[in-house]
């Protein structure tokens, strides 16, 4: 009892027995075993908690030893449910560390970091913040009980007592008593009164109370004897936190504390009307703010997407104590302006923002450039934007929005792996490794996949995002820019296993599978043509399936995946073709999204390309998730003018926004009142058309042993591309005047490239030389290179590492 009361004592004044009854209708958590041996590390908890869920809890945990010499190195293993903060003598070394809990149905990931530069000869302290959500999310499966684990493999190792540096029962433990939950309107709860929400998030608006803040508790020296010996209870991999999957991606990426845009533009002491101050563009932030204040006063801190994608999303409150004080927001929000309400009469010293994010650069031969640049500013401007957007979802996991949903899910991750590849570094490909686990290692037993993914709350399998995922867009891309044949050989039994679920009727075509949600699109849903999109991206997961199979060493499966191949070949055209569009009995007009799945997936031969033009230039149908594949058709046909220009008309108010990212939908605001995620990662399609078509650079063998630069500029005169391949930098120059074409492109080290250089006349040159004249190639190639072909459109030279300038005229 008097444990239950010191926990809660100082949070309020509730009696010690409605803290009894109020800890006794919350779920049972599984009994803890017995305390485990000395110097052995374990979970720990604080008392108090031992078998209590609780919500929004902030744990402090301290712990100090003694070593008789600095240690070489210090590899320790940091696990959580949900976020922690670390400090090694008072300096933080971690800041926000832990990810989103769901490796698998009933694992934690665990951090790794090397403590050694932190630690000296003599006595340390470690201390660790640590923030347990206590519920579900749409990318987050809450264990139900809060609790640390860490553990440290010393070099030298310690000896001696109060030596050793693992999570046991010596550790010192107490609630943050200035942390709590902030006031309605909540996350995930709908405008206007901001009550009822619905679960998405599993983070909280976070309360700082500054009075009763515990000043130096991380510092050496601190007296901590009025905190409670830790409970242990037990060695992973106990029961809740299950077993422990080492972090597969770096930790977060600190820009540092930084000044707004328009720094200096509020008032000295406050109106007591809300200032805002501008980012220099979307981005995930903690704000700052140094002021002057009497105590008791409470402060706002949100961003312009508070209401992001129409429901109330994250914020912090902050209460004042006497004098200057200064505070940074602890959980991470985004949006283009950052918005402080003070109390009138306080004194403002100064604001500022901390961005962090994902562990990864930007593709571009410098810091101003972009990875994709050309003489029509409205492309770069839309390159540029697709990839900040990619950039601001990606943490923890891919995310749909960085505010509404923060949410896995794998349609919008099969679009975002294209645009990743081709705008970010290779360190970026930790994160889809790791989508791509967690998506087949929560498989349910009966075979079904589904998302988002990790969750504890929604779990839906949406057949067509299921297909997209496991087939050519999804896990094949992913192979073949990172050659990766160990995820590959991993993954393949759960791809075969749920494509097993999938049956071709008598029809020849595929029985339909409406799972727990048959989504097809988020726009124009009277007109989606579910039967022909299932079949084409039943299709696209045969295809990705059959190459997976060769890869993995399933060899033996290729020929049942071909003839079911065979089989929707042979019915697909004569079921759907109405003479002018594909089109099912059930749908009353063509579809652009259906007619364009039928090009993509290699199922509409090339003389009805003229009809299917016709109603990809005249349906407008697609959400911005699927005109990805409508203007990639286009493409794909050879209408490449007629994409860019479809690109410049869909997109043209999203890239003429001030707003530095792309929208979830065409409209920001579809009814009065009500408005759409303004960063919303599916919506980047473009980039990678761009890249990978327009410039023409892709893999033709995994992990860029060869790739291939094709180009297909449209309207387009001058081109400037930048890859980071798995195997280095490849930099494309295209340029294109009246009769020559110039082409200028770096092949990295390891790698060969297929120049399909485009005809502008009857020679080509390489590096100077003559390649090929009136239609026969040079008997006297530069060194290393083959002459592979001629067409109507190109010339094509297989080339080794190193810079080629080809030029045809």
């Amino acid at each position: 009892m008097a444990n239950l009361c010191m926990l809660w004592g100082f949070v309020r004044p509730l009696p010690c027995l409605l803290v009894l009854l109020a800890m006794g209708c919350n779920r049972s958590v599984v009994e803890p075993p017995p305390p485990e041996e000395s110097g052995q590390a374990a979970w720990i908890v604080h008392p108090a908690l031992v078998d209590v869920p609780r919500q929004n809890l902030w744990l402090t945990y301290r712990k100090t030893f003694t070593l008789a010499e600095a240690p070489r190195a210090a590899r320790t293993r940091v696990a959580v449910d949900s976020k922690y903060w670390l400090w090694v003598n008072g300096k933080m070394v971690v800041r926000e560390g832990g990810l989103k809990r769901g490796p698998t149905p009933t694992g934690t990931y665990a951090d790794e970091v090397d403590l050694a530069a932190h630690l000296r000869a003599g006595e340390n302290t470690i201390a660790v913040l640590v923030w347990h959500w206590g519920r579900d999310g749409l990318s987050h499966n809450d264990s139900g009980r809060p609790g640390l684990f860490l553990q440290a493999e010393l070099d030298p190792p310690p000896s001696g007592p109060d030596t050793s540096l693992v999570s046991d029962a010596s550790w010192r433990v107490r609630v943050h008593p200035a942390f709590g939950t902030a006031g309605p309107p909540l996350p995930n709860s709908e405008p206007p009164g901001g009550g009822n929400p619905v679960q998405r998030l599993p983070e909280w608006s976070i309360r700082f109370d500054a009075r009763h803040a515990l000043d130096g508790w991380t510092a050496p020296g601190y007296d901590d004897r009025d905190w409670l010996p830790a409970s242990a209870v037990g060695r992973p991999p106990v029961r809740p936190w299950g077993e422990l999957v080492a972090r597969p991606i770096p930790p977060w990426k600190d820009y540092g504390v930084r000044p707004y845009t328009n720094h200096g533009s509020w008032p000295a002491v406050s109106t007591g009307d809300t200032i805002v101050v501008d980012l220099p563009y979307n981005a995930q932030v903690t704000p700052y703010f140094k002021i002057d204040a009497p105590a008791g006063l409470m402060v706002d801190i949100r961003t312009d997407n508070f209401v992001g994608g129409g429901v109330y999303t994250l914020r912090a409150e902050y209460i004042t104590r006497a004098g200057e004080q200064e505070f940074e927001a602890w959980g991470w929000i985004n949006g283009h302006q950052v918005r402080y309400a003070f109390p009138p009469g306080v004194r403002i010293l100064d604001l500022a923002f901390r961005e962090t994010g994902y562990d990864t650069e930007f593709a571009g031969r410098s810091t101003s450039e972009g990875g994709f640049t050309s003489d029509d500013p409205f492309f770069d401007r839309l390159w540029e934007k697709a990839r900040r957007t990619l950039y601001v979802n990606m943490r923890d996991t891919y995310m749909d929005t960085p505010d509404r949903e923060r949410a896995q899910w794998w349609g919008d991750v099969v679009n975002a792996l294209g645009q990743m590849f081709y705008s970010l570094s290779p360190s970026s490909h930790q994160l889809a490794r790791k989508a791509i686990l967690e998506l087949v290692n929560w498989q349910r037993p009966n075979g079904t996949l589904f998302s988002p993914v990790p969750s504890g709350d929604i779990n839906l399998e949406l057949p067509l995002q299921m297909l997209a995922s496991v087939g050519h867009y999804g896990f094949w891309t992913y192979y073949l820019h990172t050659g990766d044949t160990e995820t590959i050989r991993q993954v393949y039994p759960r791809v075969k296993r749920y494509m097993q679920l999938w049956r071709i009727g008598s029809d020849g075509l595929v029985v339909h599978r409406p799972g727990d949600w048959d989504w097809g699109d988020n726009y124009g849903d009277g007109n989606i043509d579910i039967p022909v999109l299932e079949n084409a991206w039943y299709m696209l997961a045969l295809r990705g399936q059959r190459d997976m199979a060769r890869v993995a060493g399933h060899t033996a499966d290729v020929p049942e995946i071909e003839a079911k191949m065979d089989a929707i070949q042979r019915a697909f055209h004569p079921a759907f073709w109405k003479g002018d569009s594909y089109r099912s009995d059930s749908a009353q007009v063509p579809d652009d999204r259906a007619n364009a799945m039928a090009v993509v997936a290699g199922l509409a031969p090339a003389e009805v390309f003229l009809a299917i033009r016709y109603v990809l230039v005249t349906r407008w149908y697609a959400s911005p998730y699927m005109e990805k594949y409508v203007c990639e058709a286009l493409i794909q046909m050879g209408f490449v003018d007629d994409a860019l220009a479809r690109i410049k008309i869909r997109y043209r108010p999203m890239v003429d926004s001030p707003l530095t990212t792309l929208w979830e939908h065409w409209e920001l605001v579809r009814t009065p009142g009500v408005y759409i995620s303004y960063n919303h990662m599916w919506s980047g399609g473009p980039l990678t058309l761009l890249s990978q078509y327009v410039a023409g650079i892709s893999p033709l063998e995994a992990g860029y042993t060869l790739f291939q630069v094709m180009p297909r500029m449209g309207p387009l005169r001058h081109i400037e591309a930048t890859v980071a391949s798995v195997r280095g930098a490849i930099e494309l120059t295209l340029d294109r005047k009246e009769g020559v074409f110039n082409m200028d492109v770096r092949v990295p080290e390891t790698t060969q490239a297929l120049l399909a250089v485009p005809r502008a006349g009857e020679s080509v040159q390489l590096n100077g030389r003559v390649a090929w004249r009136a239609g026969a190639a040079s008997a006297e190639l530069p060194p290393g290179v083959t002459f592979i072909g001629a067409d109507a459109e190109y010339v094509r030279f297989r080339v080794p590492a190193g810079r080629w300038q080809a030029q045809s005229r």
